[in-house]
C-alpha cells in the first residue's frame, strides 16, 4: 500500500473513535498491519512534569522500555530536539536503546500540541534503511490528526 493511501484510513479512525486510548491503539494496529516495513509502532508521551516519556499505546512485540528519560535513545533525543529522527542503521547509533535484536532501523516523529512537543510516534523496522521522506510525511500527518483529536476530546495533558 502506498503510504499516502493511509490518510483516509487515519481520518476514519479519528472521526469514529472518541476514546483516546482506543484511538492510539487503532492507529498503531493499522500502521503495523498495512505497512510491511513497520514491525513495531508506538506512541510515547511526556509523563506529566517529569523529563521522561511514557509508552501510551503500541502494536508489535512487548517492550521493557515503557519509560524513557529525555536524552536517552532516539525517542529521548527527539523529546529534546523537537526534530524528526530517522536512523538507517541502529547499530551505527551510540545512543540507541535496543528493544528487539531484530530491529535494524527506526524513525521517530515528534507530536506537537499547541506548539509544544508532548510526545512522539516511534516506528521500528527489521529492515535496514527502511524509511523515506514518504514515511516522515505520513507520520507527521498521523501526529497532526492525533493532536487535533486531543483538542477535540479535551484530553490534554495526557498523563
Amino acid at each position: 500500500m502506498k503510504l499516502e493511501n493511509l490518510k483516509p484510513i487515519i481520518d476514519e479512525i479519528c472521526a469514529t473513535t472518541d476514546n483516546f486510548d482506543t484511538l492510539l491503539f487503532r492507529i498503531c494496529e493499522v500502521l503495523k498491519s498495512e505497512v510491511k516495513h513497520y514491525d513495531w509502532v508506538g506512541f510515547y508521551f511526556k509523563n506529566g512534569n517529569k523529563r521522561e516519556l511514557k509508552l501510551k499505546a503500541f502494536a508489535g512485540l512487548p517492550t521493557d522500555h515503557e519509560i524513557i528519560p529525555f536524552g536517552k535513545g532516539i525517542c529521548g533525543q527527539v523529546a529534546e530536539s523537537n526534530q524528526n529522527f530517522v536512523v538507517d542503521d541502529v547499530n551505527a547509533q551510540d545512543n540507541y536503546i535496543s528493544c528487539n535484536i531484530n530491529v535494524k532501523s527506526e524513525i521517530v516523529i515528534p507530536l506537537f500540541y499547541e506548539k509544544e512537543n508532548i510526545g512522539q510516534i516511534d516506528i521500528d523496522s527489521n529492515t535496514l534503511n527502511a524509511f523515506t521522506e514518504e514515511d516522515e510525511d505520513i507520520l507527521t500527518y498521523v501526529n497532526y490528526k492525533v493532536a487535533t483529536k486531543i483538542k477535540e476530546l479535551g484530553v490534554f495533558p495526557i498523563f
